[in-house]
């Protein structure tokens, strides 16, 4: 498609989704914007999903917005549905962990794609920038925060003031990054990685993620406050029963995500 779009693939309990517009280096529209949310909320809400892997065809992951469908006297109409999972995690996060693979451009909104996860995967010619300030703007999709929560205060504010570009390695040392592999490979790893976290009981993972995030939100107190809670999900789940038995039976335990 011209405009672009958003492809999503079933791959048992992984569920794929691709970015698709490798004419504009994979630039989004408001339409691929939506298309995004759909596909994070059909990860979010479908039981059959426990991993999310983000990726993107072509040599870049994405050069960031298709500017003037987002701005000025050409800009589209956005229509995010209510309700749905916001592709930046800023009004409502992913509550299934997401591995993102990225190659080659990965700029402004990448960037903050790529952090609204939880893994990335970067392949080892990526570059990333974010850029906005050199356009008058400023980053609107969390950076602000997530790389500061990656990265450290002094290492984030080096890349937001000085919006400069830098390396894949570059971004592995500063935490924005945990694996750099060759060029080509970096989807085959971040569905590798997927399949392991498959592997574990599923409601276990989840309830990580969602106490991880009460941390960020509501520093320790709240994240201790929340244990009770998650506590209870867990012991009282058919998986966690799965689990002690196949301890005890000496094999592999299979899970049913619930």
């Amino acid at each position: 498609m011209s405009e672009g779009q958003i492809r999503s693939e079933a791959h048992g309990h992984i569920f794929k989704i691709i970015i698709d517009n490798p004419a504009k280096k994979n630039a989004f529209s408001p339409a691929m914007m939506e298309q995004l949310s759909d596909a994070l909320t059909e990860l979010h809400t479908n039981e059959t999903y426990w991993v999310g892997v983000i990726c993107a065809e072509g040599r870049d992951f994405t050069a960031g917005l298709d500017m003037p469908k987002f701005f000025g006297p050409t800009a589209e109409k956005r229509n995010i549905k209510e309700g749905n999972v916001d592709p930046f995690g800023l009004s409502k996060r992913c509550r299934k962990p997401v591995v993102t693979a990225v190659q080659g451009i990965v700029f402004t909104i990448g960037i903050e794609l790529m952090l609204a996860g939880d893994i990335v995967v970067a392949a080892d010619d990526a570059r990333f920038c974010q850029m906005e300030s050199k356009r008058g703007i400023a980053p609107l999709g969390g950076a602000h925060f997530r790389f500061l929560s990656r990265a450290g205060w002094g290492e984030a504010m080096y890349h937001l003031f000085l919006c400069d570009e830098f390396s894949a390695q570059r971004a592995r040392e500063i935490g924005l990054v945990q694996e750099v592999v060759p060029a080509g490979q970096q989807i085959d790893r971040a569905m590798a990685l997927a399949e392991i976290i498959a592997r574990n009981a599923p409601l276990g993972i989840q309830v990580t993620k969602e106490a991880a995030a009460k941390y960020i939100e509501g520093g320790e107190a709240a994240a201790i406050g929340y244990i009770p809670d998650i506590r209870d999900r867990v012991l009282n789940s058919a998986d966690a029963k799965e689990g002690i038995q196949s301890f005890v039976e000496r094999r592999a335990a299979v899970f049913q995500g619930r």
